[in-house]
């Protein structure tokens, strides 16, 4: 699945440079992340690094945006 940053967001940018897919990206007022780019960094990390930078641990899977772990993988070989 992918990630989503909710409401909690405090924009503070710590989320963006660790994106390996370069899914992150400033919205209004709120970062956003493309779920057709997020793997949850399956393939270049083993958790997603986004979540370990945010200090408002604002970041969580999207509900409504399940993939399996090959699924994940095969996204991120396909932007790589």
């Amino acid at each position: 699945m992918a990630l989503i940053i909710t409401e909690d967001c405090t924009a503070c940018d710590a989320c963006v440079d660790p994106c390996p897919n370069e899914a992150i990206t400033e919205g209004d007022p709120i970062y956003k992340i493309d779920p057709l780019r997020c793997s949850e960094c399956v393939g270049a990390e083993d958790e997603p690094q986004c979540v370990l930078e945010c200090p408002a641990d604002c970041i969580v899977p999207d509900p409504d945006w399940q993939e399996t772990e090959e699924q994940l993988q095969a996204k991120y070989d396909s932007l790589h």
